[in-house]
């Protein structure tokens, strides 16, 4: 057993770099032309539309050109299903319980499409993300229009990410049968897991409306988090990153939109939603910059990127905004973590390698 010296190294650790830079690179471009698009049109309150589906870049970083292409297909299906669901039930002004009922239920089903496909990052995390975050913010447009542009920047990313194969050209053949079916063991630990996510995402948007908050869906997608640890340990130092990350990105939040002197808003009066979208951009990058390397860091860029783009969708008191995601994120992630103490992956036995 680790001591607690080890275990607290480990949180504070960095892990080697994987030519993050690169994967950063495709992830911000993937993002910024979207986004500058929307930006032109005078359209930036879109943006959390673009930025949702843009994220299939992150998935299949380091994976062969097809294989990558395979999971990132597979990856904008959940993500542009999230925008869907979540642009659905603005349109319909559904919230409150049915928005926890409804997020519950495709976390689960997530995670199950996530395992049986193989995704990284693992989990049904960013569709959830996506969902609650759509269905939080009044929708401007028509239904249609909101997730064409998500699928649009979806595709976009696919082709950003498939673009390095025009110069390599290698294509290895058994690169995308590298996910087993879902059998046996397997499958067992599949709907476990699907329940951990069920549980975790439930209790904790219950616990946030309960609470009387304006956004449980930051408690859902936060108790999310630790389920994507591989062992007991990861899930617990996921959580804790999601937490400390989280309140220093909100730092970074309050120094753009609070109304200090120094605030970037200030130095550029007239052209807000022009900085906010440019500082969405540059956080984006430097998010996928330690994704994988340590996430508490990434968190602190990633926190800022969807306040500042929820912020762009629907204004709203900066200082409301940055208390209830306090909130809602050591609501969530401590239920995740409960969550992942009780029912543990370990009840079935191990799968052979």
């Amino acid at each position: 057993m680790k001591s607690l010296r080890a275990h607290l190294r480990t949180l504070h650790s960095l892990a080697p770099a994987d030519k993050d830079h690169v994967s950063a690179l495709r992830v911000a471009v993937s993002v910024a032309v979207p986004s500058s698009v929307l930006l032109a049109a005078g359209r930036p309150d879109l943006m959390i539309y673009a930025v949702f589906g843009a994220l299939t870049g992150m998935y299949g970083r380091t994976e062969p050109h097809q294989l990558r292409l395979r999971h990132q297909g597979q990856a904008a299906l959940l993500l542009v299903g999230g925008i869907s669901v979540g642009v659905l039930l603005s349109v319909n002004q559904i919230q409150s319980w049915a928005l926890v009922v409804t997020e519950a239920l495709l976390a689960a089903a997530g995670s199950l499409f996530a395992d049986k496909v193989g995704l990284k990052p693992n989990g049904p995390f960013f569709g959830i993300l996506a969902l609650g975050a759509c269905a939080s913010v009044p929708t401007t447009v028509s239904w249609h229009t909101a997730v064409l542009i998500g699928a649009l920047s979806a595709a976009f990313s696919i082709l950003v990410g498939f673009g390095g194969w025009l110069r390599g050209r290698a294509w290895d053949r058994g690169a995308a049968r590298d996910v087993p079916p879902l059998r046996g063991i397997r499958r067992r630990r599949a709907w476990i897991h699907a329940s951990r996510y069920l549980a975790a995402v439930g209790i904790a948007g219950a616990i946030g409306v309960a609470s009387g908050s304006g956004h449980p869906h930051w408690a859902m997608a936060a108790a999310a988090v630790p389920l994507t640890g591989a062992d007991m340990p990861s899930s617990v130092y996921r959580g804790v990153h999601r937490i400390v990350g989280t309140m220093l990105g909100l730092v970074v939040v309050a120094l753009v939109l609070f109304p200090w002197a120094f605030s970037p808003l200030r130095a550029f009066p007239g052209h807000e939603a022009a900085v906010v979208a440019v500082l969405v951009m540059v956080l984006q990058f430097s998010t996928e910059l330690f994704m994988t390397r340590h996430y508490g860091l990434a968190m602190v860029s990633f926190t800022p990127v969807i306040l500042l783009m929820t912020q762009l969708a629907a204004p709203a008191d900066p200082h409301l905004l940055v208390s209830e995601r306090a909130a809602e994120t050591l609501i969530g992630a401590c239920t995740g973590i409960a969550v992942v103490v009780l029912i543990r992956r370990r009840t079935l036995p191990r799968t052979r390698p």
